[in-house]
């Protein structure tokens, strides 16, 4: 079994690389119930799990939520059990019935980890370090690229890229970067100079959506500045734009679909629909269970 400290460091280091998941943590118990008071699981956004959060009536549940709430990245509250058992419920917390037969209780709390930002700053200039090594203070994966060696393949959909080659070779630079698809593309021009990259990349070719996310010139506008003060005003301006989800790439599926789900016709449990789901056909409609006690009860009822 996965102790409770090791689900922590997984989930760093899933953040750390770039990929999102949730913990979930059992803050209160009532037995009897196979899940202990500060029991901890990961689930990924594909629903695996690592940990122990519950038994099988929890655990789906715990899944369900927690992939939610990586999707609308809102932390969330649960009790799970008879709603009887909880009285007057404060807002921000959901009931969620489990009619499992061991009848016990558990109160979950589920938070999403953030990822960690990936800043690919392609070029060499004395900006091009300052601004890696700002990242990397804010706990940024960032790293350097050599515009002549930089390609699509060195980014994806979670990327940051920023193109500092001062002009040397600005247009391959950011025709590749725009192929990776990456959430954010700048390039370091002033407008005109800009225009002209953007123009050519045009006449190659390159179809305009992809131009069209190329931003530039990038960085907050601080009028004459150093070099150390472009990067600061570039930083900036991509913290202001993850702050307000602005960063989220349209081949980033952020609206990820959750899983199908259905409600169990015996004990109204809510189940997620998946290939190894308990299941029954009846006159054409195809019906889903928590478990096999449930689906032969309904079996059974169907004969009579």
């Amino acid at each position: 079994m996965t102790h409770s400290w090791e689900v922590v460091a997984r989930a760093a280091e899933l953040a750390q690389r770039g990929e999102d998941c949730a913990l979930a943590i059992v803050v209160w118990r009532q037995g009897p119930s196979s899940g202990q008071q500060g029991s901890r699981a990961l689930v990924t956004a594909d629903g695996q799990i690592f940990g122990w959060i519950g038994g099988a009536c929890a655990e789906p549940t715990v899944i369900r939520e927690a992939q939610r709430a990586i999707v609308d990245g809102e932390p969330r509250l649960l009790l799970l059990g008879d709603p009887a058992l909880f009285g007057h419920v404060p807002e921000g917390m959901a009931v969620i019935p489990l009619t499992c037969q061991s009848e016990g209780a558990l109160e979950v709390y589920i938070e999403p980890v953030v990822s960690t930002p990936h800043l690919v700053v392609v070029g060499r200039s004395p900006m091009s370090h300052t601004l890696r090594e700002l990242a990397q203070v804010l706990g940024w994966r960032a790293e350097l690229a050599d515009g002549p060696e930089f390609s699509a393949t060195e980014v994806d959909a979670r990327a940051v890229v920023v193109i500092a080659t001062q002009g040397h070779g600005d247009e391959d630079a950011v025709e590749h970067a725009v192929n990776g698809s990456p959430a954010y593309v700048g390039l370091v021009a002033s407008r005109k100079r800009g225009d002209a990259v953007l123009e050519v990349l045009a006449d190659r070719g390159v179809p305009q959506h992809l131009l069209d996310r190329v931003r530039v010139p990038v960085g907050l506008d601080l009028g004459h500045t150093t070099h150390s003060e472009i990067a600061v005003s570039i930083l900036a301006e991509l913290v202001q734009l993850r702050a307000s989800g602005a960063l989220a790439s349209d081949h980033v599926d952020t609206a990820r679909s959750l899983p199908e789900t259905a409600v169990d016709p015996v004990c109204g449990m809510t189940v997620t629909i998946s290939p190894d789901a308990l299941s029954l056909e009846r006159e054409g409609v195809t019906y889903y269970f928590c478990s096999e006690s449930c689906r032969t009860s309904f079996a059974k009822e169907a004969r009579c």
